[in-house]
């Protein structure tokens, strides 16, 4: 186990600083003994620099990975599966190396192959909004929120102690599952409800648009997210979403027949079983 206050004693390099990376630097702010950044986008690091988010930002990678204590990397999938691959010839030393990707059994089974000298875990915080990029980034959001994190085999008691303090750092609540079982779970969570969401808002007529309230807003928010990001989630998390999209039909067909037979009394008692579910879920303890 780590010595209490490591996090204060860190230096923490976070690559990419979209609307995660961001808000999670925001909520790391004099948190941890120095704060870095790397990001490819120009406008980005501007941003970064003229706010003051981090205390340093590079377009080099290498520039900030010198005697790094812990590399968190908050970027799109296939982002941190190519950063995976080329952290060893990046970083000279050894860090604890931590993802925040929205899968993980692909993350996972890349950050096994690291060096000895790297101390992997998986990481998704269940948080965020539908726009990107660091104008958006918010510290409060992770407030509340599940923090998933997920150990390898090779995980040290000192990067499992990291995450707790992490979490617990910017106001969440850590939650240990393995790469499958997040995976299958967040399928019926969160990307589900992406394809449904896009679903819906395809088969809307824009002649109905004045007509559009909070209910249909609110319904359809995550159709807005980036569409680059939530194909990368679609691709690696591609089976768990098809199950979910099956189960999803089914009692959507279900709906549908009793309704198209006018059994008002069986589709009385399906939604009531619905919003029983409902209750259920969004009750239900971390």
């Amino acid at each position: 186990m780590s010595e209490p206050g490591f996090l204060p004693r860190s230096r923490i390099a976070i690559f990419g600083l979209g609307l995660m990376g961001g808000s999670l630097a925001l909520a790391l702010q004099r948190r941890c003994q120095s704060l870095l950044a790397y990001d490819p986008d120009p406008g980005t690091i501007d941003l970064a620099r003229e706010h003051g988010i981090v205390d340093r930002i590079s377009a080099d990678p290498v520039e900030i990975l010198a005697e790094t204590d812990a590399v968190i990397l908050a970027a799109p999938v296939r982002a941190i599966l190519a950063l995976i691959e080329k952290l060893p010839a990046l970083h000279p030393g050894s860090a604890i190396v931590l993802d925040l990707g929205s899968t993980k059994s692909e993350i996972v089974t890349a950050l096994e192959t690291l060096p000895d000298r790297f101390d992997p875990l998986g990481g998704h915080p269940m948080c965020g909004k539908e726009t990107g990029g660091l104008a958006g980034a918010d510290a409060g959001i992770f407030k509340g929120a599940t923090f998933v994190f997920t150990r390898l085999a090779r995980t040290s008691e000192k990067a499992s102690a990291f995450a707790e303090e992490l979490a617990s750092a910017v106001g969440s609540q850590p939650l240990w599952l393995d790469a499958q079982r997040h995976d299958r779970w967040v399928a019926a969570t969160s990307h589900l409800p992406y394809l449904a969401s896009a679903a819906l808002s395809l088969s809307t007529p824009l002649e109905s648009a004045p007509l559009v309230g909070p209910g249909y807003r609110s319904t359809t928010r995550v159709a807005a997210t980036p569409v680059s990001t939530m194909l990368d989630v679609l691709t690696t998390n591609r089976d768990n979403i098809l199950e979910s999209l099956a189960q999803f039909r089914k009692q959507l067909d279900l709906l549908e027949e009793q309704l198209s037979r006018n059994e008002m009394s069986i589709l009385k008692q399906s939604l009531e079983k619905s919003a029983l579910r409902h209750k259920q879920l969004i009750r239900a303890p971390s």
